[in-house]
């Protein structure tokens, strides 16, 4: 199979997806539902790419909260974490603009693993409207731990679109980060 027809395949899979987190899926949606889904035409949308990598992305988010859901962490709390690990003393300003995230998203994110001992906000000495941001000691460990599942995770990603593509899809998307 080719890179993209293999990508492609993978984007449009749903036997292994799970519906997002608080949707269930409806009484008919077994085995006969994904013979119909995958008699449903999507016409245009085949050759989109943004439909394409939302799809991809949906099965990305899935594998890892799976591959997590042990550690109770999600994919915008594992990247904040690894952030913070790699630059102590980053302020709040500085991560939310970083990974992209709402300012006020953050905040909230930040009290739920504050709460759980993994990072800590100590007010600026420069700044008094900002925080420094650190990982607890309890951080540092979990996010070692998180970091050996989020590598099975990528494995996941190889296993389902081929080591090569994975390289070639990093590559791609490296104008984007």
């Amino acid at each position: 199979m080719t890179g993209n027809a293999q990508l492609s395949k993978a984007t449009k899979s749903r036997t292994d997806a799970r519906p997002p987190r608080g949707r269930k899926r409806s009484a008919n949606s077994g085995a006969g539902q994904h013979a119909l889904d995958d008699e449903i035409g999507l016409d245009a949308l085949a050759g989109h790419a943004g439909y394409a990598v939302r799809r991809f992305q949906i099965w990305i988010f899935q594998d890892f909260i799976r591959t997590l859901s042990a550690v109770d962490i999600r994919p915008t709390q594992y990247s904040v974490m690894t952030v913070i690990g790699a630059n102590p003393g980053l302020s709040q300003m500085a991560v939310a603009k970083r990974l992209g995230i709402e300012r006020a998203r953050l905040v909230h994110l930040l009290d739920s693993l504050e709460q759980r001992d993994l990072v800590s906000r100590i007010k600026s000495a420069t700044d008094r409207r900002s925080h420094a941001l650190h990982l607890t000691a309890r951080g540092r460990t979990a996010l070692a731990q998180f970091k050996r599942l989020a590598a099975e995770h990528e494995r996941h990603v190889a296993e389902k679109i081929g080591k090569g593509n994975r390289e070639k899809l990093l590559q791609i998307l490296a104008a984007f980060t």
